[in-house]
């Protein structure tokens, strides 16, 4: 299989969400904060490379389509997974997210069916963006431990909500512009 550049990003990406999860939960080595912080960094500066890569270049392809936003599932998921070990995520907003991304995806997967094609739009990155740049902050935060551990607490999980408000708003906007273009009696 051959790959172009912004389509290996991605796959990098996804091989790095599971070692990025490994750091994340591993309290016995030191400074795992902020391991996890530098490789889920790297791991989200690609995904801004690979798109700017592909569009620039022409290499957009089915792969990447595909591929990307799963990249970003897995890494972000995975750090609400982690996140969930230490108390900083609430189990509703996980469920949320997954909801989220299981309903998107399944209604992109009735549209490829009808050929129809529901673009992504900017509230789609807007949610993707704000669970980057929080789940960053809450691991740099951690790692260098700015605030006492309940107004930690408290910074997480609000900022968890955030992210949660975000990833509804985006999938209810989705969901909606599907419905108008998707025929369900098929």
């Amino acid at each position: 299989m051959k790959f172009n550049l912004p389509n290996l990003l991605t796959v990098i990406r996804i091989f790095m969400a599971p070692v990025f999860l490994v750091f994340l939960i591993a309290s016995e080595i030191p400074h795992h904060f902020l391991i996890a912080f530098i490789l889920f960094v790297l791991a989200s500066i690609t995904d801004f490379i690979d798109g700017q890569l592909a569009r620039r270049n022409n290499q957009v392809t089915n792969l990447g389509k595909l591929l990307d936003p799963l990249a970003d599932k897995m890494l972000t998921t995975a750090a609400l997974l982690g996140f969930m070990k230490f108390g900083l995520c609430n189990i509703w907003v996980l469920m949320i997210v997954l909801t989220r991304e299981f309903a998107v995806t399944g209604m992109r997967m009735i549209a490829t069916v009808q050929n129809v094609v529901i673009p992504a739009n900017i509230w789609g990155k807007i949610k993707t963006a704000t669970q980057m740049l929080l789940s960053a902050v809450i691991m740099f935060v951690a790692e260098f431990s700015f605030m006492s551990d309940n107004t930690f607490y408290i910074f997480s999980n609000v900022s968890m909500w955030v992210i949660a408000f975000f990833t509804f708003i985006s999938g209810l906007i989705y969901i909606v512009k599907a419905v108008k273009v998707i025929d369900f009696s098929k």
